[in-house]
C-alpha cells in the first residue's frame, strides 16, 4: 500500500482536495481518496503540487515519429499533406525506433493511454509490450472514389488483424476525412465496427474543406487534381463536411471529431442532436504548426460539449505531451478555467476511448495512474514552467 499527497488532489469526478491524500495498491489501483488529517503523516509520500489522474491522449499518430522536423510549420493543411507523402524510403530500422521513442515520450510525459491512428503495421510490437494503453484506430481512405472503396477496404485487413488488442488494448476501422472517404467506404466501415466502438474522423481542420462541401469550391480541387482523382461527379450539398460524416456515421458509436478547427456552434449543435456519445478532439499544437490557427474554444463552453486533447504526431508537433497542449490553450485562450482543462485532458478523452471504468479520475477502484504536477502558479493555474512528473 502507497499513499500520496499534495498540496491538492484534483479527482476529476469530485471537488478537488486541498492536502488530501491519495492511497493505491502496489499496482496503482485505487484504495481510498481522503483528506491528510486521517493519516499518520510519517506514512504519507507528500510533495508540492498537484495530484492529478494520468493523461489520455486521444489523437496520435504514433507511426510517423521518424518524421520529427522534416515538414515545414505555418503552411497551411493541403501543402502539408503534400509535403507529408514525399517523404518515403526510411529505413525501418529508423521508423521503429522513432516509434519506441514515442511511446517511452508519451510514458514519461504521464500519458496513460492513446487513441492512435495508424495505416500500417508498424506500431503493432510497441503496442503490445507497452505500459500505455492503446486504442488502435485503423484508417481509411479512398478519396471519394466509390469504385475503388471495397479494394480499399479489405487493402486493410492485415493491418487490422495484426494491431494489438492485449493488455487492454482495443482496435476499430475508422475513416480518415469527410474529403477522403466515399460513401461506399463509410458504408463498409461502418458495417465492421460493432455498435458502442469509438470511431475518430478528422474533421473541418482548414476552410478549404467546408468550401469544397459547400460550394465545390476551394484548394481541395487542386489537390484531387495533384493525385490523379476525378471528381467530376461530386456535388456539393451546402453545408459543411460534418454533415456529409454526419449522414455516413453510425450514433451508436462513440465518434471522436479530431482538430476541428473550423468548427461552429452550429457543426456541434448538429452532431449534438444526431448522437448522445459524440467527443471532439482538440491537438492546439499542431493546429499551429500547420495551420498557425487554433480552434475557438467558447464554442463547445457554451454548448457544453465534450472536448478532449490530442497531441497529432511529431511531423506536426515539437514533442507529445498534453500538459504542453494545456499550456498552449491556457496561454492563448485563458479564459478555459484550469479544472476544465483538466476534465478535457483526463476523463473526457477516457470516456472517448471507453476506458472512463478504469481512467481519467481519481476514484476507489480504478487504475487511472497518477501525475503530479509541480510549479503551478499561486492561484493553481499552469505557468511555462508548469512539469507533469508520473507517479505510479
Amino acid at each position: 500500500m502507497k499513499k500520496f499527497s499534495a498540496d491538492i488532489i484534483y479527482p476529476i469526478a469530485h471537488d478537488p482536495i486541498p492536502e488530501g491524500v491519495v492511497v493505491t495498491d502496489d499496482k496503482g489501483q485505487i484504495l481510498e481518496v481522503s483528506a491528510k488529517g486521517s493519516h499518520d503523516s510519517a506514512s504519507v509520500d507528500y510533495q508540492p503540487g498537484a495530484i492529478i489522474p494520468g493523461f489520455i491522449n486521444t489523437h496520435c499518430h504514433l507511426e510517423l515519429s521518424h518524421m520529427k522536423g522534416k515538414v515545414d510549420t505555418g503552411t497551411g493543411l493541403l501543402p502539408f499533406l503534400q509535403q507529408v507523402v514525399q517523404f518515403r524510403d526510411i529505413p525501418q530500422d529508423e521508423i521503429l525506433a522513432a516509434i519506441e521513442s514515442g511511446n517511452e515520450e508519451m510514458f514519461a510525459n504521464g500519458i496513460v493511454a492513446v487513441g492512435d491512428i495508424s495505416n500500417k503495421l508498424d506500431t503493432a510490437q510497441t503496442k503490445n509490450n507497452a505500459q500505455i494503453q492503446y486504442y488502435t484506430f485503423v484508417e481509411m481512405f479512398d478519396f471519394l472514389q466509390d469504385d475503388n472503396a471495397q479494394d480499399t477496404f479489405y487493402g486493410y485487413s492485415e493491418v487490422f488483424a495484426g494491431q494489438s488488442d492485449v493488455n487492454g488494448n482495443k482496435k476499430s476501422k475508422v475513416p480518415h476525412a469527410p474529403y477522403t472517404v466515399s460513401q461506399e467506404l463509410f458504408r463498409l466501415i461502418e458495417a465492421a465496427n460493432p455498435d458502442g466502438a469509438t470511431v475518430s474522423i478528422h474533421n473541418q481542420e482548414t476552410a478549404h474543406e467546408d468550401q469544397f462541401f459547400q460550394y465545390k469550391k476551394g484548394g481541395f480541387i487542386d489537390f484531387y487534381r495533384s493525385f490523379g482523382f476525378n471528381i467530376d461527379t461530386f456535388q456539393p450539398s451546402g453545408k459543411t463536411s460534418i454533415h456529409y460524416a454526419l449522414a455516413n456515421m453510425n450514433p451508436k458509436n462513440r465518434v471522436l471529431f479530431v482538430h476541428n478547427t473550423m468548427t461552429t456552434v452550429d457543426d456541434i449543435l448538429a452532431a449534438k442532436a444526431w448522437g448522445n456519445q459524440v467527443f471532439w478532439a482538440t491537438c492546439p499544437n499542431a493546429n499551429l504548426y500547420i495551420e498557425n490557427r487554433l480552434p475557438n474554444y467558447k464554442n463547445w463552453l457554451d454548448t457544453d460539449a465534450k472536448l478532449t486533447i490530442g497531441t497529432d504526431s511529431l511531423t506536426s508537433n515539437w514533442q507529445l505531451s498534453i500538459l504542453e497542449e494545456m499550456k498552449t490553450i491556457s496561454r492563448l485562450q485563458s479564459y478555459v478555467p484550469f479544472q476544465t482543462l483538466l476534465e478535457w485532458a483526463t476523463l473526457n478523452g477516457a470516456e472517448a476511448l471507453g476506458y472512463e471504468k478504469s481512467l481519467g479520475s481519481i476514484e476507489v477502484g480504478k487504475k487511472p495512474g497518477l501525475v503530479r504536477l509541480m510549479n503551478l502558479s499561486g492561484q493553481g493555474k499552469l505557468q511555462a514552467q508548469t512539469r507533469a512528473i508520473r507517479v505510479v
